[in-house]
């Protein structure tokens, strides 16, 4: 007698297909994805059961696809476990039943070497398909064939049928809108993105297309440096080699491999979603994985594979909880591991591609104080002026530069009183505040990043009892040397007077005017000092409105006294002789004017003056210059 049933799928609403179709999966083309999986599924049910003694032991496991356009189908086959037909009402008519579940209960086994959690992967077929048959075997001995067919509807129908072997092929009849998975390429595209390192071969029309057995599952020991470097080629093409990797593996709390890859900088890093493959049992879920990894690692390019990571219904997006958080603390603790190993080990290496982790590194920092406390000891700055014969502890040579950490400088600062760790962030525009600095024997670090705006503030509060300051925020006493100051006969010394002038010269109460006698040849006749806490307000306030800081309105113009060109402003004003009714004579005149030009000039070293500035400041020093030529006639 042959057997034929028909009936309705067990489901809560009428409207369930319109919900996948439209809710669950938000991407039509992962419908490949999950019968694949369920595929990959039965076989490694088949392997579990025949060891038990419950099934016929089948061949080496395998996924078949088959394109027909005559009949407009695709077929996805496997030599799995197959159903009988109580198996089918249980498994496929009761929408969002997990038989994996069941199955794991059955046989006590680990849950890490099936994909499918949630029962309703097949059902994606019905995004792409009008209608879906079902041909499948159980492997259970003396077991018969049935096909299962359902056009979309609640409405099912069960009958025998026929199959050589055990296994299950299920059937697409593919809409007229959805042929483009009856183009071969496509199919292979969508194989190697989502399906390739899965253990088992995934045939097209016979050729075997995905990779397996990926190198994240594998032990270090099995790998070489060249097997990582082409796993990377692999997976980010025309991206060149990575500057280093991470190899992660662990089975407690969490099941979880993978391998990440620190990249070459290119100016560019994803900070929002990041380059980072998820994996599940091997199966390709998102390159964006956001609520696994911190918002400062994103950009790391590699794979996290874990069976442990919840996802959501349809495994297209992460459901954020307290394991998530665990594994995103894991992954950042690897990180920070590896790092200070090979700072250690490495150390001339470790500085080479220093430029390239720091963001991460120094992001991540001042996001996270527990990786903060991780990594502090391993954050480099380029240094400046060593002294040779000192403490040369905490240094790290690169090709190009000389690395320290705060607290290698620190060792190194020969005044135990001084609590100050100088630095610069612009060698060109503030050369002339460095240079008399080095020329005192005093170190320097270099600070120059975006991120160090942020960063160097961070870093004051963790080593409170030093200020950081960078070198033209302001000068101490060792820059400056003793002048002789005699009084005029109104007590006045001519610093004093100098000073008086100067801001009548410039008749603005934000500019402070400071004048020291500096020490050095070179030293210029007037610096800009932009004191510390001002110029970070500034920065502070640019860098939320995305625009390059400029120049404070407030800020010190230091006069160096003993420059021959404030000499010589001193003796022009000093031979300016009032005639007739004017209120100032031609040499005051000229000495304001000179005055002006030379807080000017110091502005521009600082890039303090905007374009209409320059090209008025270049129009005022050629007639400037002609005045005193006439003058010297």
């Amino acid at each position: 007698m042959t057997f034929q049933e028909e009936g309705q799928i067990q489901i809560h609403t009428e409207n369930i297909f319109p919900i996948i179709k439209k809710a669950v999966y938000s991407d039509h083309e992962i419908f490949l994805r999950e019968l694949i999986s369920n595929g990959v599924d039965a076989i490694n049910k088949r392997r579990m059961v025949s060891i038990a003694g419950d099934c016929e032991e089948g061949n080496e496991g395998k996924i078949d696809i088959k394109i027909n356009r005559e009949e407009k189908t695709l077929t996805i086959s496997d030599n799995g476990i197959g159903m009988n037909a109580d198996e089918i009402k249980k498994y496929i008519n009761q929408v969002a039943f997990s038989s994996a579940e069941e199955f794991l209960k059955k046989y006590k086994q680990d849950n890490d070497s099936f994909i499918g959690h949630f029962g309703l992967g097949f059902y994606s077929s019905f995004m792409v398909a009008k209608n879906v048959e079902i041909i499948t075997k159980s492997a259970k001995r003396d077991s018969i064939c049935f096909k299962w067919s359902c056009d979309g509807s609640p409405n099912f129908t069960i009958k025998e049928s026929k199959r050589d072997n055990a296994g299950t092929d299920v059937i697409l009849y593919l809409l007229e809108e959805e042929l483009e998975y009856l183009e071969p390429s496509r199919i292979r595209t969508l194989i190697t993105k989502y399906c390739d390192f899965m253990p088992l071969d995934i045939s097209l029309e016979g050729e075997v297309i995905n990779k397996k057995n990926p190198e994240w599952r594998k032990s270090p020991r099995e790998l070489s440096d060249n097997d990582y470097i082409e796993l990377y080629k692999y997976l980010y093409p025309f991206q060149g080699d990575p500057l280093l990797w991470i190899h992660l593996n662990t089975d407690y709390p969490y099941n979880l491999q993978g391998i990440l890859y620190f990249p070459k900088t290119s100016g560019r890093a994803d900070w929002e979603q990041g380059q980072i493959k998820l994996y599940c049992n091997q199966v390709f879920v998102s390159d964006s994985i956001k609520e696994v990894v911190p918002r400062y690692l994103l950009p790391l390019r590699g794979v996290i594979d874990s069976p442990d990571i919840p996802l959501n219904v349809s495994r297209s997006a992460l459901q954020t909880d307290r394991r998530v958080r665990s594994i995103g603390n894991f992954i950042a603790k690897k990180v920070s591991d590896r790092l200070k190993t090979l700072k250690t080990e490495d150390p001339n290496f470790y500085a080479e591609v220093w430029n390239s982790l720091a963001p991460f590194v120094k992001i991540g920092a001042m996001e996270d104080e527990k990786f903060a406390d991780q990594v502090e000891e391993i954050i480099l700055f380029p240094t400046k002026n060593i002294d040779e014969q000192g403490n040369n502890n905490d240094l790290f040579k690169s090709n190009e530069d000389i690395y320290t950490t705060i607290d290698g400088y620190k060792s190194r600062i020969k005044d135990e009183s001084s609590k100050k760790i100088l630095y610069f962030t612009d060698e060109i525009g503030q050369a002339s505040a460095l240079k008399l600095w080095t020329e005192q024997g005093i170190e320097v670090i270099k600070a120059d990043s975006v991120i160090d705006s942020q960063f160097i503030p961070w870093l004051e509060e963790r080593h409170e009892d030093y200020s950081f300051l960078r070198v033209d925020s302001e000068l101490d006493e060792s820059l400056s040397q003793e002048q002789s100051n005699l009084t005029d006969k109104d007590g006045e010394t001519s610093s004093d007077s100098l000073n008086l002038f100067l801001k009548k010269a410039l008749d603005n109460e934000k500019i402070t005017v400071k004048v020291q006698a500096l020490k050095g040849e070179q030293t210029p006749p007037a610096m800009i000092l932009l004191p510390e806490q001002i110029r970070r307000i500034n920065d502070i306030g640019a860098l939320m409105e995305q625009k390059i800081p400029g120049l404070p309105e407030n800020h010190v113009l230091l006069i160096n006294i003993n420059h021959p060109l404030i000499q010589n402003l001193m003796k022009l004003k000093a031979s300016s002789i009032i005639t007739g009714s004017n209120e100032s004579s031609p040499n005051e005149v000229l000495a304001q004017d000179l005055a002006r030009h030379i807080y000017n000039l110091a502005k521009l070293g600082v890039g303090g003056l905007n374009p209409q500035e320059i090209a008025d400041f270049q129009i005022k020093s050629s007639d400037l210059m002609g005045r005193l030529l006439t003058k010297m006639e």
